[in-house]
């Protein structure tokens, strides 16, 4: 914005923690947050911020009720065959919701 873009998103996808059984943290508690300080649209992307597929539907709901502008999610038609994101477990080991 500093440049003179002004069309800026900001993107919840997650944080790195030590925990093993997901990519990421979706860090819930930082959309209410970001909205209160900032004037930007906030975006939840619970397909990378969790990396799991049985955890995208309930974290998309909680997106809803932290106030996101908007809903982001991958969608792999044949996640054992995915060319991006592997290995991983949202792609290799987790399981249909």
């Amino acid at each position: 914005m500093s440049g003179g873009n002004y069309n800026v998103i900001l993107c919840e996808r997650g944080i790195r923690t030590f925990d093993t059984y997901m990519r990421n943290t979706m860090d819930i508690a930082a959309i209410p947050v970001i909205k209160q300080l900032s004037h930007l649209p906030v975006v939840a992307d619970p397909s990378h911020g969790t990396g799991r597929r049985n955890k995208v539907a309930p974290m998309a709901l909680a997106a809803v009720a932290a106030e996101r502008t908007a809903c982001s999610s991958k969608f792999i038609r044949d996640p054992e065959r995915a060319l991006s994101d592997v290995p991983n477990p949202f792609t290799a080991i987790s399981s249909p919701s």
